[in-house]
């Protein structure tokens, strides 16, 4: 045996009203309609609620006890309610964001901070993945939206170009850098380099931006974390090529020079699978982070 919310709606609003008449023209019923629902709730509770008389409606101590809980009963199923609708709309939810290297510059957080803003209901989880990761997440549907280097080659997943980035050299202030010769001046250097297993599809970029360079480099240390790589290259200990907005970083003692080369160019977007039932909350990020673009 349970409350009935439309009950307890009844109940409330005779308890304010102590009146069958008033309370049952505040709920568009009649007066034995609603004669009927608090009968109904008074078998349920196991004893009268009011008292009645021909004159009066008197609350009874029961009554009393029912009254705090009744309104706490209604705005907890306004408040489900509410969220689930929300839920429907994209407005909240739970939204599992994968992410690489490159991807965790600017872009990222101030996506984030400002769909949070909008979006207070919506609660962010982020895992850190290299692209194939983050290919293989989305078709697993492990994650519902993917940072990734474009193109994607699978047809159970959309995209969506956002941004370019490209490859820039980064050595110590004290290394000497000829532009004029281009990534071929670094050749015979010790070169620091993030992990292949931190991020497979950067790692294999740079080694074919340098093969285009014509040469294959001696790598002498990897991390998973490009501000690392920053530092040791401050350190003195070698040369890196880096993502363009790992510039950001201000890391001291560390020069950047741009590589002209057309290679050294890839594209960041936004992927998803086709059939993720997160449409709408995926539609709403989206459109978060192209303005942020903008």
């Amino acid at each position: 045996m349970t409350l009935q919310l439309e009950e307890l709606r009844s109940f409330l609003t005779l308890a304010s009203e102590l009146h069958f008449r008033k309370a049952a023209e505040r709920l568009f019923v009649s007066q034995p309609a609603l004669s009927k629902q608090i009968r109904k709730l008074e078998e349920k509770t196991g004893g009268a609620l009011f008292e009645r008389t021909r004159r009066r409606v008197v609350l009874r101590e029961a009554g009393r006890v029912l009254i705090p809980l009744a309104e706490r009963l209604l705005r907890d199923s306004q408040a489900a309610l509410d969220r689930v609708r929300q839920a429907t709309e994209g407005r909240a939810g739970t939204l599992r964001i994968g992410f690489g290297i490159a991807s965790a510059s600017d872009l990222l957080p101030q996506t984030i901070l400002r769909f949070r803003k909008t979006y207070p209901g919506v609660e962010i989880q982020m895992r850190d993945m290299s692209t194939p990761a983050q290919t293989r997440a989305l078709l697993e549907e492990q994650i519902d939206i993917g940072i990734i280097r474009l193109p994607v080659a699978r047809p159970e997943l959309s995209s969506l170009p956002l941004i370019r980035e490209r490859l820039v050299v980064a050595v110590p202030r004290s290394t000497p850098y000829r532009a004029k010769d281009g990534l071929a001046c670094l050749r015979d250097k010790p070169f620091l380099l993030i992990a292949r297993a931190a991020s497979t599809t950067f790692y294999d970029h740079v080694l074919a931006v340098c093969r285009r360079a014509g040469f294959i480099p001696e790598i002498i240390q990897e991390a998973n974390e490009t501000f690392t790589i920053l530092n040791l290259v401050r350190a003195g200990l070698g040369v890196s090529l880096v993502p363009r907005s790992a510039m950001r970083m201000s890391v001291p003692g560390v020069s950047y020079h741009q590589l002209p080369m057309p290679e050294a160019e890839w594209q960041i977007g936004i992927a998803w699978n086709k059939l993720s039932e997160k449409h709408e909350l995926i539609t709403r990020f989206s459109a978060t982070m192209r303005s942020v673009v903008a």
